[in-house]
This record gives structure tokens, C-alpha cells and sequence, in this order.
């Protein structure tokens, strides 16, 4: 056995550091909920709100000569979808890379 000491951390380091962690994991959380909550809220008022619920409001306005109602309904929502999950993959790499979670 060797008689060199094993140096340990003090206990204020490993609980600043703990308190550190848990304080960023805590944001990140917070802000990534954030986040979906947003997201989801879009998804919902253009797949729910502008397909079904609004639709006869909608239907006044046309798109490509098809009532705008009837457009988000076939195509519009898709179209926002795809845009939400791009912005969804730019919004949590830029999260990521904040909180220091890159892989």
C-alpha cells in the first residue's frame, strides 16, 4: 500500500457543486416544459382551433382557390407540424448547448 494521502474534496465543494447542478437541471427542465407547453398549445389551436373550430370563419379567406378553413384542415395543419418540429429541434439544441448538455 502506498502512504500518499488520497485527496477528497471538502464537503462544501461536492454540496456547492450538487446545489449547482441540481439548480441547472432544475431550468433546464423548466425551460424545455416550457417550451413543449408552447408547442403543443400551437398544435392544438391550428389542428383543433383553424380545422374544426374556426373553420366557417375561416372558409371567408381562400388559399390556391380553396376555402382557408378547408386548406388547414387538408393541408395546412401538416405544413405547421413539420415547421414546429424543425423549430422544435433548433429550440432544444440552442437549450441544450445553454445548459451545457451537448452531445
Amino acid at each position: 500500500m502506498s502512504d500518499t494521502p488520497i485527496e477528497t474534496p471538502e464537503d462544501g465543494e461536492s454540496a456547492a457543486v450538487s446545489d449547482n447542478e441540481t439548480a441547472d437541471s432544475s431550468a433546464y427542465w423548466t425551460a424545455n416544459l416550457k417550451l413543449l407547453g408552447i408547442l403543443m398549445a400551437i398544435w392544438f389551436a391550428v389542428s383543433f382551433g383553424a380545422g374544426i373550430l374556426f373553420r366557417g370563419w375561416l372558409d371567408q379567406f381562400s388559399i390556391g382557390g380553396y376555402p382557408l378553413g378547408f386548406w388547414f384542415a387538408q393541408q395546412g395543419s401538416i405544413y405547421v407540424f413539420i415547421a414546429l418540429i424543425f423549430y422544435y429541434t433548433f429550440a432544444m439544441r440552442r437549450l441544450e448547448r445553454k445548459y451545457h448538455l451537448e452531445d
